[in-house]
């Protein structure tokens, strides 16, 4: 089953590095800033959640991410084969961490925005794919069809200075375990 992606997920996730492809073939299934199960919470982490399908595949990509980045500092296992594993975020960014969780996405630093590609390729079968302005890119440069998106939406009309993206609340960014296996 397919989740909205929390802008956890949209925001820090791609900052980790790690292979979009390598994530969905490993059951990933978002991105959040806090576990509200856990007594003990990470400062400046997140908390990447998974339902691997082949365990032996799952612990080689994590045997894999261990050797490639210094930056997992946990990984627990929970009930029904959920798996967690906490990555710390790089310090480079913190400015743009707190700019994305204050719903200033357009004022991140330019060098945080490249961090993102302006385009990716999406596949609508195996050898035939689609080239498509990534939705980063877009709220980063507030452009004109996710500006329509929100005038519609809300039906008034956005001034120049309006971001074009939904503000980090932080009970949608926790994960919460229980919530999440109602809808699975």
């Amino acid at each position: 089953m397919e989740f909205k992606k929390t802008i956890t997920t949209i925001f820090f996730v791609p900052t980790l590095n790690i292979d979009r492809d390598i994530l969905k073939q490993n059951n990933f299934i978002n991105g959040f800033s806090k576990d509200i199960r856990r007594e003990i919470q990470y400062e400046n982490s997140i908390y990447l959640l998974f339902k691997p399908i082949n365990l032996d595949k799952f612990r080689y990509f994590l045997e894999e991410e261990y050797e490639r980045t210094k930056a997992i500092i946990d990984d627990y296992d929970y009930e029904d084969g959920y798996v967690v594993v906490v990555y710390k975020l790089d310090i480079t960014y913190k400015k743009d961490f707190k700019l994305i969780k204050e719903g200033k996405y357009s004022q991140t630093s330019k060098k945080f925005q490249s961090l993102f590609p302006k385009t990716m390729r999406v596949y609508i079968s195996t050898n035939t794919f689609e080239t498509k302005t990534t939705l980063q890119y877009r709220i980063f440069n507030k452009t004109e069809d996710l500006k329509e998106f929100w005038e519609e939406k809300i039906d008034m009309q956005l001034d120049e200075n309006s971001e074009v993206w939904t503000i980090f609340l932080e009970d949608k960014e926790s994960l919460d375990l229980d919530k999440i296996k109602q809808y699975v």
